[in-house]
């Protein structure tokens, strides 16, 4: 079939590395792709939001299937749009419609879902300019320190951790009066502080059934040891040690049943990926987060465990028959190792020439924020290149991975060297 991939980052890198493996695919297409993902298919200059020029292109190039990547087209409603139109709506769009997107786009209405099918999950109240100063006051019954997140989607910047009664007052202000996150923080929730070690589990499903796909822990902060300013991801390992059986059993019965069965409760139609960011307390899974597409880096090194043909997963969730397809996962590790921008998540130059990827053999390189400029490949975004290998232990990976980051080269050149060390 002829597969079209919206997005243009590393996520949508590892996608079309894997689907571009599948004997089912006839053609590949990613919009608007990098200068990486033109050796896997054809990249399109569209915009992941122009949804009239994507329907042109799919029904211009007899697309069958679009894989959504990014999460601002499935919350603005693409499945939503392909489905309205007569000429669109047999094309399989893997992604959620605009209402089971909500559990990405709003924070509230995630929680209310999850207090609503009994999925495990830190206490809260949302608040918004009609009842601020309830906020406030709710501020000093809280235990610090005090977690606030923008109800809507702010580019992963929407989550505030205040250490003080202060500084969450100020913020909660801030947020909500000053429009700190724009729309998105018109609405606030206020949320109780879990501590514990962070993960996350990835599930596919069809609305009725699903597969479990590997789980992954990722890294945000930009600085050695967990240190300094949240990124988008600065690396990520696959699986995660720490998540033993007993612990993915306790996610699936307390969280991903629970939460596929509750879509069907709730009647909200739901074909997709779901990304469960969790914290695990003391060996319990609580949920911090819904996201409605898998995670970036997390993709990276999710997929190239994923031993069966993704295409063959993707059309059994587009037909209805999840269930019914083989699914199997390599018991090695994956690592990845990200390679960004200097000064990011600050100020960083574009435009840089990267050299050496070629040299890299043992590893596989996912471009990001890459561009073609002549016969250069130039940076082009904050995180640059994602360096996945996969290798029969963790500490094998990550030596593998860490060391091919390095071979790469580019003026301002930046990562991480402990990646995923601290779970050896």
């Amino acid at each position: 079939m002829n597969i079209l991939i919206i997005g243009s980052g590393g996520r949508e890198s590892a996608f079309a590395y894997k689907i571009s493996k599948s004997p089912k695919l006839s053609k590949l297409f990613i919009a608007p792709g990098n200068a990486g993902t033109g050796q896997y298919g054809e990249n399109v200059a569209l915009k992941v939001t122009d949804f009239k020029g994507i329907a042109d292109f799919a029904l211009a190039n007899n697309i069958e299937m679009i894989v959504v990547g990014p999460e601002e087209p499935l919350v603005k409603g693409i499945h939503d749009y392909v489905l309205a139109d007569d000429q669109l709506k047999h094309i399989a769009v893997v992604g959620p419609q605009a209402e089971g997107a909500q559990l990405e786009g709003s924070k509230d209405f995630s929680k209310e879902f999850m207090i609503r099918h009994n999925v495990p999950t830190a206490a809260f109240r949302s608040f918004d300019k009609t009842n601020l100063e309830e906020g406030l006051a709710y501020l000093d019954t809280q235990k610090l320190p005090i977690v606030l997140k923008a109800d809507g989607l702010a580019a992963g910047k929407g989550v505030l951790i205040c250490e003080s009664y202060e500084d969450a007052k100020a913020e909660l202000k801030a947020m909500i009066r000053d429009a700190k996150f724009g729309e998105a923080s018109n609405v606030v929730v206020v949320e109780e502080f879990l501590k514990g070690i962070e993960l996350s589990v990835f599930v596919l499903t069809d609305g009725k059934d699903y597969k479990v796909l590997p789980s992954a822990k990722d890294y945000k902060r930009i600085g050695e040891g967990d240190t300094g300013l949240n990124t988008g991801g600065m690396g990520s390992v696959s699986p995660v040690p720490f998540a033993d059986q007993a612990f993915l059993d306790k996610v699936e019965e307390r969280i991903i049943k629970p939460t596929v069965d509750g879509l069907k409760k709730d009647n909200i139609s739901y074909k997709g990926f779901i990304f469960i960011g969790l914290m695990n307390v003391d060996g319990e899974p609580y949920v911090i987060e819904y996201n409605v597409r898998m995670g970036d880096p997390e993709t990276e090194s999710v997929l190239v465990r994923i031993e069966s043909d993704l295409v063959d997963l993707l059309e059994g969730v587009a037909q209805g028959n999840l269930a019914d397809r083989s699914y199997t996962v390599s018991p090695k590790t994956a690592a990845t190792v990200v390679i960004v921008s200097g000064g990011y998540p600050g100020d960083y130059e574009g435009g840089k020439v990267i050299c050496n990827i070629e040299n890299v053999k043992q590893s596989i390189v996912f471009h990001a924020g890459t561009k073609q400029d002549g016969v250069d490949v130039v940076t082009a975004g904050g995180r640059v290149l994602a360096v996945t290998a996969l290798e029969d232990d963790l500490f094998s990976a990550l030596q593998q991975a860490t060391a091919d980051a390095g071979r790469i080269f580019f003026q301002g050149k930046y990562f991480r060297t402990d990646i995923g060390f601290d779970l050896i």
